[in-house]
C-alpha cells in the first residue's frame, strides 16, 4: 500500500511538472489539474483556502481545499497567493496596431475586445488570447479617425441612412460583437487624437499628427439613429467614441449604449444625469485620457449618479501596459469610488456578463478555465495584478512562476 501511495504521489508530481514545462502547454487542456491558493476570487467573492479543479479546459468545481482531499488530480499549491479569473479588456487596438497577442496574454489579459481594426470572427481562448472585435469604426465621410489614421481597416464612412444600415449588417455578418461609431469633432485639450499627448512612437493609436480642420465632420442624427436601430435589431450594442458635449448629445439622443471613453472635456451636468438615467455604460480608459482637464470631474460625477463603469485601458496606446493596467484599476478605485473587489469584478465577471458570456470572467463550474494568479493579496495592492505569476487560457498553462 505504501509503495502504491508513493507511486501515485510521484505520478502527480511528474504530471504537474510536465504541465508547467515550456513547450508542454498544448497537452495541458485534457488533464485534470487542481489549483489551490490562500485566496481565490471567483469573479464575485473572495474565498479563503479554496481550490479550483480544472478539467477539459473548463472549471469543473470550486470548493474548500479539504473537499478535494480524496481527489487524484495533480495539484498546484500556490500558497500565499490569490487565484482569480483572467481579465477582460474591453477597449483595445491590438490587431490594427500589431500588438503581440501572446504578450498581452502573458500579462494577465485573457480576453480582448478590439474596438477599431480589421473585421473577423471571435477566436482564441484555448491557450491563446480570446479576441473579438467591432471591426472598423463607422463614421462620417472624412470624419474621425480618417484624418489621423486613414480608412483601411480602421474606418467605415457612411453618408446616409441606407449606407448606415448596410454597414451595420456587413459588420455583424463578419463577426462584430459590438458596433462602434465615431462622434468626434476634435480639438479637446489633453486628448491624444487632438495632439494633446507627446507620443512615444509612430505606431500608437491616434499618434499620427496632421493639420486637421477646425472641426471634423460627425454623423448626422438620422444616420446615427439608423445605425443604433439596425444594431439593436441584430442584437448588438453601439459604442461611441466621444469626448465632449456635441458628441455626447448626439449619443444620448440616438440611444447609444456605451461610451468608449470617459469624456475628456467637462460635460454639462444635465448630460451626465441623462447618461446615468439611460444606463449608458462607460468604458473608462481613464489612464489613457489622464491629461484631459475634464476627465476627473466627469468620472466622479458619473459615479455619484450611479453610472456603470467597465474596464478598458486602450491597450496599444503608448502610455498603457500590454496587459493589465494597474493605474487604470487605481483610477477606478479612487475616482469612481470602487472598492478593490468592485474593481476586480468590473474587469472579470461584470465584463463577461456584458459580453453576453455569463460564465466568462468567473471561476464558477462550466466557466472557461482562463485564470491568473499573483503572489500576495491584490485587494490590498491592485498594482500586483500587473505582474501575474500564473496565467492559464482554456485550461492550458501559459506561465507559471510558482514553485511546485
Amino acid at each position: 500500500m505504501k509503495s502504491q501511495s508513493s507511486l501515485k504521489h510521484c505520478y502527480r508530481l511528474l504530471l504537474v511538472l510536465l504541465l508547467t514545462l515550456p513547450g508542454s502547454v498544448a497537452c495541458a487542456q485534457d488533464q485534470h489539474l487542481l489549483i489551490a491558493a490562500a485566496r481565490v476570487f471567483d469573479g464575485y467573492t473572495l474565498r479563503s483556502d479554496t481550490a479550483v479543479l480544472i478539467s477539459d479546459g473548463k472549471v469543473a468545481r470550486i470548493d474548500s481545499r479539504e473537499a478535494f482531499n480524496d481527489s487524484d488530480a495533480p495539484r498546484l499549491e500556490l500558497g500565499d497567493a490569490t487565484l482569480l479569473p483572467g481579465f477582460i479588456e474591453l477597449h483595445a487596438h491590438l490587431s490594427y496596431q500589431h500588438v503581440p497577442a501572446d504578450t498581452v496574454l502573458r500579462h494577465g489579459i485573457t480576453t480582448v475586445r478590439d474596438v477599431g481594426g480589421p473585421l473577423h470572427q471571435p477566436y482564441g481562448g484555448d491557450g491563446s488570447l480570446r479576441l473579438m472585435t467591432s471591426g472598423p469604426i463607422i463614421t462620417a465621410p472624412a470624419g474621425y479617425p480618417i484624418p489621423n489614421l486613414g480608412e483601411t481597416d480602421i474606418a467605415m464612412p457612411v453618408a446616409d441612412e441606407q449606407q448606415a444600415r448596410q454597414a451595420v449588417r456587413k459588420l455583424v455578418a463578419g463577426g462584430a460583437v459590438v458596433i462602434k461609431v465615431a462622434l468626434e469633432p476634435g480639438g479637446e485639450a489633453g486628448a491624444p487624437w487632438s495632439g494633446g499627448h507627446t507620443h512615444a512612437h509612430s505606431h500608437a493609436p491616434h499618434s499620427k499628427t496632421h493639420d486637421k480642420p477646425r472641426s471634423w465632420p460627425m454623423l448626422a442624427p438620422a444616420v446615427l439613429a439608423a445605425i443604433v436601430d439596425e444594431a439593436h435589431l441584430l442584437g448588438r450594442r453601439v459604442a461611441a467614441h466621444l469626448a465632449e458635449p456635441k458628441g455626447a448629445q448626439l449619443a444620448l439622443d440616438a440611444g447609444v449604449d456605451e461610451w468608449a471613453h470617459a469624456p475628456c472635456d467637462r460635460l454639462p451636468d444635465a448630460q451626465l444625469q441623462r447618461a446615468a438615467a439611460q444606463q449608458v455604460r462607460i468604458v473608462g480608459t481613464i489612464d489613457t485620457l489622464s491629461k484631459c482637464p475634464g476627465l476627473s470631474s466627469n468620472v466622479r460625477r458619473l459615479a455619484e449618479l450611479g453610472a456603470e463603469f467597465l474596464y478598458g485601458a486602450e491597450i496599444a496606446h503608448p502610455d498603457i501596459p500590454w496587459g493589465i493596467d494597474g493605474q487604470e484599476l487605481l483610477y477606478l478605485q479612487h475616482l469612481a469610488g470602487m472598492t478593490p473587489l468592485d474593481v476586480m469584478r468590473t474587469a472579470t465577471s461584470k465584463a463577461g456578463q456584458y459580453l453576453n458570456m455569463p460564465l466568462l470572467g468567473s471561476l464558477l463550474p462550466g466557466a472557461p478555465a482562463d485564470l491568473i494568479a499573483v503572489k500576495g493579496d491584490p485587494t490590498q495592492k491592485l498594482k500586483l495584478l500587473e505582474y501575474p505569476d500564473l496565467v492559464m487560457s482554456g485550461g492550458k498553462l501559459i506561465i507559471n512562476y510558482f514553485e511546485n
